[in-house]
């Protein structure tokens, strides 16, 4: 074979090595490629979610409440909260136990009836499980998930927090953050009660509402 024949087949295996290395090189880049605008496109989508979150407006003789809902923390929550107002089930509830210096609790559907024995009591269609969050704490004007001694308890009663209580932390479901109202709830903590510390006349939730601002 001669010399110049031989070189020949040298660069044409050399050409269609180096093709194959740039081809290998490309498709790789763009599917690296690809995932970077995937993730930034997911990234953006959350973004605007968080943007458009959804608030609760709680309605009473006394003012109103507004509150977003923190679904990032706990979907599940928030969720069940949203479609049980929905369903109407909250219109009517009381605020049931007020604490000044505390929290103001409500959304049991027994204090709806005309035995104040039975307020704190009732539960809704399902028992929630726990969202603990370390994002927030339970600080002036957060919403928390009442529930008994089992912290998957939780169903439908809640309770807006007045004072910094951070002990609750890792304790309840925080859900929501008041953006607006907590004027209506400091009212609704001086209100006169009795030993349970229970409203002497009720303060009911007129009705409650999940808007997208």
């Amino acid at each position: 074979m001669h010399m110049k024949t031989v070189n020949r087949e040298r660069v044409g295996l050399c050409s269609l090595a180096m093709i194959v290395i740039l081809s290998l090189t490309f498709g790789v880049t763009l599917a690296l490629d690809e995932e970077k605008s995937a993730r930034q496109d997911a990234g953006k989508k959350e973004s605007a979610m968080q943007d458009k979150k959804q608030v609760a407006v709680i309605k009473t003789a006394m003012g109103e409440i507004t509150f977003e809902l923190l679904s990032d923390v706990a979907p599940k929550m928030v969720e069940n909260f949203a479609e049980l107002a929905g369903s109407g089930f909250y219109n009517g509830t009381t605020f049931h136990r007020v604490i000044n210096g505390f929290m103001i609790q409500g959304g049991d559907p027994l204090s709806k009836d005309d035995n104040p024995g039975n307020d704190g009591t009732g539960s809704g269609p399902r028992k929630m499980p726990a969202e603990f969050t370390t994002k927030y704490s339970h600080v002036r004007g957060m919403v928390s998930t009442a529930r008994s001694s089992d912290p998957n308890s939780g169903s439908c009663q809640f309770f807006i927090v007045q004072k910094d209580s951070k002990f609750l932390d890792n304790k309840y479901t925080i859900f929501g953050r008041v953006i607006d109202g907590m004027d209506v709830v400091d009212k609704i903590s001086l209100v006169k009660k009795d030993s349970r510390d229970r409203p002497l006349d009720n303060v009911a939730m007129t009705s409650v509402t999940v808007e997208s601002p």
